[in-house]
């Protein structure tokens, strides 16, 4: 059977919420900048605490680590070495991105949303005529495909596999984006399986699901005439200097150095699943690349103002009120628990204290990684774990160790 996308992420952010330790802030890293007038005096992450968080434990993943964290500009660059291979793992070892992926498709839409090239409040109808099957008769949104409320069924990918050999043996399959959203809303037309249908009213709740971004990748590519890779790299990489960050477009190779990823055979052995094929978006990175690529999204620096905001809307209904959440596991947590916590590509984690992280995780075979920051930029976390799907232990203990407890 065919692999179907659904809220690992969801399950991922249940976890953060659960492991609670306020940071301890200690020696730096890098020299910091001042603190403005009426902030905070600057502090630094603290290397031992962060060093403890990476280190294996009874009951961790058989999986390598890499991360950066970032408090008032000192950088900690911290890896646990690859305990299948024995291998060291760099500090700056490339990685699958997974979801992570979406916030850079939603910040190209977003600027072509600026350039006035598309509009956030356009169709799927309009932009991909003939596309949806005649069931979806409610026009379905740009907007409400980047925040998740568009009602469509949750994404039909990867290869037909009954077990976990299976997965590993086809895990080279590359998928376009037609092919995608063919296996999702028409599933089989030779065998007269009947078309998709909503799963809800658009703009009436939100439900976390891959298959929104394929439509909004598709989208890029009808309006700019180019591939997502040439988007991405010349809108977002290449301005950025993001050197060691690339959309692979199935391409299987990693660069090295790079974090290996492993996924189970049937036995239970672990089993390297660094190599392996994928849809048009996928991505390969770093933790210096992301950090630079969160540091430019929320400070204006890829996106104009309006577009900024449009980014970091939650959806709410007619009355102000966040939108429901459909999906066991999401957005369970904090003052909205089971209202809207996903915006145009991101994802926000409410703390004990108050304050609203601003990040994505994301997870491919093999790898299981997120990035995180406060609203101010001042604390943020970029990790990758070489395993998946679930978010494990050490980075459950990276994100305490950084940001401190999470809202019950």
């Amino acid at each position: 059977m065919a692999v179907t996308k659904t809220a690992a992420l969801a399950r991922g952010l249940a976890a953060l919420f659960l492991a609670a330790a306020p940071a301890a802030p200690a020696l730096a890293a890098e020299p910091a900048p001042s603190p403005a007038v009426g902030q905070a005096p600057p502090t630094s992450p603290d290397p031992a605490a962060l060093d403890a968080a990476i280190t294996a434990r009874p009951g961790d993943p058989v999986a390598g680590v890499v991360a950066r964290v970032t408090v008032d500009g000192r950088a900690w660059r911290g890896s646990a070495g690859d305990p299948v291979s024995g291998r060291p793992v760099a500090p700056n070892a490339a990685f699958r991105i997974g979801s992570i992926n979406k916030p850079f498709v939603a910040a190209v839409l977003l600027q072509l949303a600026a350039e006035q090239r598309i509009s956030l409040d356009g169709t799927v109808q309009q932009y991909l005529p003939g596309t949806l099957p005649a069931s979806f008769t409610l026009p379905i949104t740009v907007r409400r495909l980047l925040d998740h409320t568009s009602g469509l069924p949750q994404a039909v990918e990867g290869p037909e596999v009954e077990d976990h050999d299976g997965l590993i043996a086809h895990r080279f399959a590359d998928e376009t984006l037609d092919l995608v959203i063919q296996r999702t809303l028409r599933p089989h037309p030779e065998k007269g399986l009947p078309e998709a249908s909503p799963a809800f009213d658009p703009g009436t709740a939100q439900e976390y699901n891959s298959f929104n971004y394929r439509l909004a990748g598709r989208i890029i590519e009808q309006v700019t005439g180019h591939t997502i890779r040439e988007e991405v790299t010349a809108r977002v990489l290449k301005p950025l200097g993001l050197r060691h960050t690339e959309v692979t477009e199935g391409r299987p190779a990693m660069p090295e150095p790079h974090l290996a990823g492993y996924y189970p055979d049937n036995a239970g052995t672990p089993t390297d699943v660094s190599e392996q094929g994928g849809n048009p978006e996928s991505m390969v990175s770093t933790p210096a690349d992301l950090d630079r690529f969160l540091r430019a999204l929320l400070d204006g620096e890829l996106l104009p103002p309006q577009q900024l905001h449009d980014l970091l809307t939650l959806p709410r209904d007619a009355s102000g009120r966040l939108l429901p959440v459909r999906g066991a596991g999401e957005c369970r947590f904090g003052p909205d628990k089971g209202r809207a916590c996903h915006s145009a590509g991101l994802t926000a984690i409410a703390l004990q204290d108050g304050t609203v992280l601003w990040g994505k995780t994301g997870h491919d075979l093999g790898y299981s990684g997120g990035f995180f920051t406060t609203p101010d930029l001042r604390k943020r976390l970029v990790y990758s774990v070489g395993t998946g799907p679930d978010t494990p232990a050490p980075a459950l203990r990276l994100a305490a160790t950084t940001f401190g407890p999470f809202a019950p």
